[in-house]
C-alpha cells in the first residue's frame, strides 16, 4: 500500500526493458549485457546517473538530502568504480527476477482461473497435463498475491544493495561528517555572537530604563535615554551584520569588536549605574585578532552577567597582556538576592567556557571572599605573529 513498493518495482523494471529488447533480437548472446556492464560501470558519471535515479525511486524520501544513504556523486575512487560494476550486475539479475515474477505470476493466476472453470490452458500449455477442477479458483490467488509479495521483497533487497554499493564511501563519509560540523561550528558562533551583543545591549537598555523611571530626574533620563540610544543602534549593526552573514553563507566573520574598544564597552556598563574599577595593562592593539575578538565577547557577556544578576553594582575589571598571555578577571559582590532568569542560568557562563577552550585557554569562576570573581587566562603562542610576541608592558588605569 505504500508509495514508495511502485517506485522500486518501476526501479527493477528500467533494465528488463533492455534485457527484454536483447533477447528479441539476440537471445543466445544474453550473457553479453553483463560483459558490457563492466566497462560502462567504469565510468566515473555512471555511477551519478545510478545514485540519483536509485534516490529518485528506492529512496524518495531521502533524495537531495546531504545525510542520504545513497550517494548522488561520480566516482571518487576505482574502488567506487568497481563497486558501481557489481551494482550493474547485481541490477541485471535483479531485473530479470521482476521481470519474471512481473509476467508470469499474472499469467499463472489466469490459466489456473481457466482450469477452475473447466477451460484449457492457452498461454501455459504445460498445465494442461493437469484435470479441471473447481478447486484451481482459489488456488489463483497464491500467485496473484506471490508475485507481489516477491515484487516488495526485490524492492526492499534492492534498496539494501544500492545502499552497500552507492552508498557513501568512507572518504565520503568524512568530507560529508567535516561539512556538517564546519555547519555546526559556525551556528555555535553565530548563536554566540547574538547571544553577547544582543544580551548586552538588552541588559544594558533595561537598567538604564528602571533607572530613569527610578530617579525621577529630567537630567539624567536624558542621559539615560541616549545610552539606551547608542546602544541600541550597536545592537541593531550586530545584527545586521550577523544577519548579512546568514545571507551570505561563505562569508567570514568580519568588522568584529576587539579589545582595543574595551574603553566603549566599559562606558556603557557605568552608564547603567555600575562603578567600574579598570585596570587595564599590555599591549592591547597588539594582540592576534582572533584573541582580541574573544576577549572582547568574554568580557562583554561578564559584565553583562553582572548587571543581570549583581544589578548595578561596584565591579572590578582587570585586562593584562604579558608573557604571551591575556588575562580577564572580573569581580563583584555577591548578590543577596540573585536574580538568575528561570532556563538562562548558566548559558552565559558555558558560552565563555567554550571560547576560552576553543582558543586553548582555561576559565575559571566561583566566590572568593565575598566576591563572585571570573578569571580568564588565554595564550597567545600559537597565534601571535613576531611582532606580537613582542610585549611591552605599559600600564593605564582607569578609575
Amino acid at each position: 500500500m505504500r508509495p514508495v513498493t511502485y517506485t522500486r518495482w518501476l526501479h527493477l523494471c528500467v533494465p528488463a526493458g533492455a534485457i527484454a529488447l536483447w533477447g528479441v533480437f539476440a537471445p543466445r548472446y544474453l550473457y553479453l549485457l553483463g560483459v558490457l556492464a563492466v566497462p560502462v560501470g567504469l565510468i566515473r558519471a555512471v555511477r551519478l546517473g545510478e545514485g540519483i535515479q536509485a534516490q529518485a525511486l528506492l529512496v524518495p524520501d531521502e533524495r537531495g538530502r546531504p545525510d542520504a544513504t545513497i550517494a548522488a556523486a561520480p566516482a571518487a575512487t576505482w574502488q567506487d568504480r568497481w563497486r558501481t560494476v557489481l551494482w550493474l550486475e547485481a541490477r541485471l539479475v535483479l531485473a530479470g527476477v521482476a521481470l519474471m515474477t512481473t509476467a508470469w505470476g499474472p499469467m499463472l493466476a489466469i490459466e489456473m482461473l481457466r482450469l477452475g472453470i473447466g477451460g484449457a490452458p492457452v498461454t501455459i500449455p504445460a498445465l494442461g497435463i493437469w484435470q479441471p477442477q473447481w478447486w484451481w479458483t482459489p488456488l489463483a490467488v497464491l500467485p496473484a498475491v506471490g508475485s507481489l509479495v516477491l515484487l516488495v521483497a526485490l524492492g526492499h533487497f534492492a534498496t539494501r544493495l544500492a545502499r552497500m554499493l552507492l552508498g557513501p564511501s568512507p572518504a565520503e563519509r568524512l568530507r560529508l561528517l567535516e561539512e556538517r560540523t564546519e555547519q555546526l561550528l559556525e551556528r555555535n558562533r553565530i548563536a554566540r555572537e547574538l547571544h553577547d551583543s544582543i544580551g548586552h545591549a538588552l541588559t544594558v537598555a533595561v537598567l538604564q530604563a528602571g533607572a530613569a523611571r527610578a530617579a525621577g530626574d529630567p537630567a539624567f533620563t536624558e542621559r539615560a535615554l541616549s545610552a539606551i540610544e547608542e546602544v541600541g543602534r550597536g545592537a541593531l549593526d550586530e545584527l545586521d551584520r550577523v544577519l548579512l552573514i546568514l545571507r551570505e553563507g561563505g562569508r567570514p566573520l568580519s568588522g568584529r569588536p576587539t579589545l582595543e574598544g574595551v574603553d566603549r564597552l566599559l562606558e556603557a556598563a557605568r552608564s547603567s549605574g555600575a562603578t567600574v574599577d579598570a585596570e587595564l595593562s599590555g599591549p592591547l592593539g597588539h594582540l592576534p585578532g582572533l584573541i582580541s575578538r574573544e576577549g572582547y565577547r568574554i568580557l562583554q557577556e561578564a559584565l553583562t552577567n553582572v548587571l543581570r544578576h549583581a544589578g548595578p553594582v561596584p565591579v572590578k575589571v582587570r585586562v593584562t597582556v604579558a608573557d604571551s598571555l591575556l588575562e580577564l578577571e572580573v569581580a563583584n559582590p555577591l548578590p543577596r538576592q540573585p536574580s538568575l532568569a528561570p532556563g538562562r542560568a548558566g548559558s552565559g557562563l558555558r558560552g565563555m567556557r567554550e571560547r576560552a577552550a576553543l582558543l586553548g585557554g582555561e576559565l575559571q569562576t566561583g566566590p572568593s571572599h565575598g566576591e563572585w570573581r571570573l578569571r580568564v587566562r588565554l595564550p597567545l603562542d600559537g597565534l601571535a605573529g613576531p611582532r606580537d610576541c613582542q610585549v611591552v608592558p605599559t600600564d593605564r588605569s582607569v578609575g
